[in-house]
């Protein structure tokens, strides 16, 4: 089975130019970049208003088997 996977690689490193390997890992890397970036802006967007909700959530959960939720969310 490795030596099919070897082959397979082989194979498309043949296709691919020997120069265009450096440009795939920097385009690689500037899309981790953006998408470390979307996921830092929208916690920075969307992080407070979570936390308001989790927070609402947790104060109309019940705390005694007779308490019955009082606000909504």
């Amino acid at each position: 089975m490795l030596a099919i996977l070897l082959f397979i690689k082989d194979r498309f490193a043949v296709l691919r130019p020997v120069g265009e390997r450096g440009a795939a890992a920097v385009e690689y890397g500037l899309l981790v970049a953006l998408i470390a970036v979307a996921i830092i802006g929208a916690v920075f967007l969307l992080g407070g208003r979570i936390n308001n909700t989790y927070t609402c959530v947790g104060n109309s959960m019940p705390t005694g088997s007779s308490a019955s939720p009082s606000a909504s969310c």
